[in-house]
């Protein structure tokens, strides 16, 4: 009787150890190949009569959640940096890879992109004569700017030195010649955040100085498509200087996106951003090989990091464009 319940003991145990060892080179397996999994799968529609893509969304009572047709799967990692990304192929809609792409955060500069927007929607002369005034000064965080007090310069060359060099007084001064001021200009910043069916976006300032102008990625890359059917946004995101004569002195102003002096991007629209509460952030539409791609990088940290991490974005795109998409059922 003892010799048969070991028997039997002894089988049990063979058994499960059989099980074990199968689950652990399972887990090997999956290990061994990184994999992407995009709980969202989001699209792009093409609405002709407002000029723009939106990306397609199902919004529920209580929350918002991303219509998913497919769950794309890719074999080749990418493993970035930001803490919040979203990379789309712009011509199709498709995503191809996010990274809390729901994720609300804080955008900086990347706000002025929405201010360019909806100042060359008010039609004004572009040539009126603006002067930068006190009311232009940050005083909010005291940032440092290189355009003086005073300084007279056309709503076109101001709307030039907020997209390519940032300069928050730029802004500032536009929107505080938007019909109706400053607050009329950020209403109409929201209400066009709203038409764009940017519904995770507020902003309360023109600038990004305010740590309240907040979106998330999935948002971000509906206004870099809103903005690329700009012309003069394309152009002056992608000017890489312009000299300010003062009288006094010359003034030299630069593109805040190294990327733009390497030989290896196509660069159609960019912008880039930071304050101590959002990271290091940018958000890019680029051609890589010939395929037009909206990259949004948020929240990351380093000097160089959201640069590295554009490149890694790149190089894994020309890599896998090309190949089959391995898609794995419907949800």
């Amino acid at each position: 009787m003892k010799t048969i319940k070991f028997s039997a003991l002894f089988s049990a145990l063979l058994i499960a150890c059989g099980l074990y060892a199968q689950g652990a080179a399972a887990t090997a397996a999956d290990n061994s190949t990184p994999v992407h999994h995009h709980r969202h799968a989001a699209h792009l529609k093409h609405h002709p009569h407002h000029g723009h893509h939106r990306l397609s969304r199902h919004r529920g009572k209580h929350q918002h959640k991303s219509m998913v047709a497919t769950r794309t799967v890719y074999r080749s990692g990418l493993h970035l940096q930001s803490d919040a990304v979203m990379v789309l192929d712009a011509r199709t809609g498709k995503m191809l890879y996010s990274k809390n792409e729901d994720k609300t955060v804080p955008i900086a500069s990347i706000s002025k992109l929405m201010t360019a927007m909806v100042v060359l929607d008010a039609h004004q002369d572009m040539d009126e004569p603006l002067t930068v005034s006190a009311a232009d000064v940050d005083t909010l965080r005291h940032s440092a700017s290189r355009l003086p007090v005073g300084t007279t310069l056309s709503r076109r060359h101001l709307l030039l030195l907020a997209l390519m060099a940032s300069e928050n007084r730029a802004a500032a001064a536009l929107a505080r010649n938007y019909p109706g001021g400053m607050v009329a200009a950020v209403a109409a910043m929201n209400n066009k955040a709203r038409e764009l069916g940017m519904m995770h976006s507020h902003f309360i300032d023109p600038t990004g100085l305010h740590a309240e102008n907040q979106s998330t990625p999935a948002d971000l890359a509906r206004m870099v498509e809103a903005a690329h059917n700009y012309a003069e946004i394309r152009t002056d995101t992608t000017t890489h200087a312009w000299d300010l004569d003062t009288g006094r002195r010359l003034i030299s102003f630069h593109n805040t996106n190294p990327l733009l002096k390497s030989q290896s991007w196509d660069i159609g629209l960019t912008k880039t951003g930071f304050i101590n509460e959002s990271g290091k952030c940018l958000v890019m539409q680029a051609s890589i090989d010939a395929e037009p791609i909206v990259i949004v990088l948020m929240h990351s940290w380093g000097r160089y990091t959201r640069f590295g991490d554009a490149n890694r974005v790149r190089d894994w795109l020309r890599s896998t464009l090309h190949r089959p998409m391995q898609l794995s059922g419907t949800e």
